[in-house]
């Protein structure tokens, strides 16, 4: 049995786990339980209706986030010549083709996002095995494979916040929203961004109701339950 702090559990208290609250009364719930020593990650779990052993009805999408995650975001683009002046000048933290291939393999992994152009895929496609249990390996269907005239602007989107959610083996989504420090409003803004790109990647051939359940955490904290229903037609203007 899981032992938990004293102060885990005095925020249990502080949560009637029998309840669905709205989703800025979660968040402001989220934030008074976050009180670790730093800076705690706020958390959005999912359970959907979907079976994740058919194809046709796995989750999986980037979404932009209006006020990031809160840190550095660490961009690495696979590209040569022009492309990979413009990434530079973009604002890409590594660039490169065959050293940074060889540096991976050899188990670097010190960057957030990777990007590619369609020309370096034949040998990117080796790392499948390195970058693709951490969701790292460039997709063209999360936009992570880039033509070179628009390599700039998904550098650029990168590092204001480019967050990829997908679906597990259990049928959950478990994405970040932001770090407990930022204001409830970024936050809420931040979680109806990761909604309406979720609600809008269901599988057509996922009928009726799509999340089961939701619920927001932090780092440390206990988790609070959100009324589905709420946190699906959520929209901030």
């Amino acid at each position: 049995m899981v032992k938990h702090s004293r102060r885990y559990q005095q925020a249990v208290q502080t949560v009637d786990a029998q309840r669905t609250y709205m989703p800025e009364e979660a968040i402001e719930r989220a934030k008074q339980m976050a009180s670790a020593k730093f800076d705690e990650t706020v958390e959005l779990h999912l359970r959907t209706t979907s079976d994740p052993r058919h194809s046709d009805q796995l989750v999986r999408g980037v979404v932009t986030l209006p006020h990031g995650l809160g840190k550095p975001i660490r961009v690495l683009v696979f590209t040569v010549g022009e492309a990979a002046t413009t990434a530079r000048e973009a604002g890409a933290d590594y660039v490169g083709d065959d050293d940074l291939i060889k540096r991976v393999e050899d188990g670097w992994s010190d960057f957030d996002v990777a990007l590619a152009t369609p020309d370096m895929m034949g040998r990117v496609g080796r790392l499948g095995r390195f970058l693709g249990r951490r969701g790292l390996m460039p997709n063209p269907r999360t936009g992570t494979v880039v033509q070179p005239q628009d390599i700039a602007g998904a550098v650029e989107e990168a590092k204001k916040g480019r967050l990829e959610y997908r679906m597990d083996r259990t049928a959950l989504i478990h994405v970040p929203i932001g770090k407990a420090s930022f204001e409830v409003r970024q936050l809420l803004e931040n979680l109806a961004a990761v909604m309406a790109a979720i609600v809008r990647a269901q599988p057509s051939s996922v009928k009726g109701q799509f999340i089961r359940s939701a619920y927001l955490t932090t780092t440390m904290g206990p988790s609070v339950r959100l009324d589905v229903s709420a946190v699906t037609s959520l929209r901030v203007e």
